[in-house]
């Protein structure tokens, strides 16, 4: 069950661009990327287009802790490996928010892109 309200999926769910920021081995958060968010029911999904070399991808795996930024909602989170099973449903979330057929979507739901599929959770406390 996800711990974030209706309003935040809505909100976030619906903005063009999240802000990911990881923590640092100090805690403290690196620079901020900008990354597609989907929303699929009650669970927001993030990947990385360009795969696990991407480096705010590499970023996450320190820690499995940041902040993200999206529609007006900032909040500490979580990063959970997303199981294999949602993939096809996080594909075509991509491609209903963001335009199937364009070359950022047919990456963004490649195999490598795919491989990084994470779920943000909200941070306890």
């Amino acid at each position: 069950m996800s711990a974030w309200t209706e309003e935040q999926l809505d909100r976030i769910g619906r903005s063009g661009e999240l802000r990911i920021t990881s923590r640092g081995d100090d805690g403290a958060l690196r620079r901020s990327r900008i990354i597609w968010v989907v929303r699929e029911g009650d669970e927001l999904y993030i990947r990385s287009v360009n795969g696990v070399a991407s480096s705010w991808y590499r970023g996450t795996r320190d820690h499995l802790a940041g902040h993200v930024s999206a529609g007006g909602v900032d909040a500490d989170v979580a990063f959970e490996d997303a199981d294999v099973s949602v993939n096809d449903r996080i594909d075509a979330a991509y491609r209903d928010k963001y335009g199937a057929g364009s070359a950022g979507v047919d990456a963004i739901t490649s195999d490598g892109a795919r491989s990084t599929t994470m779920r943000l959770v909200p941070a306890a406390g």
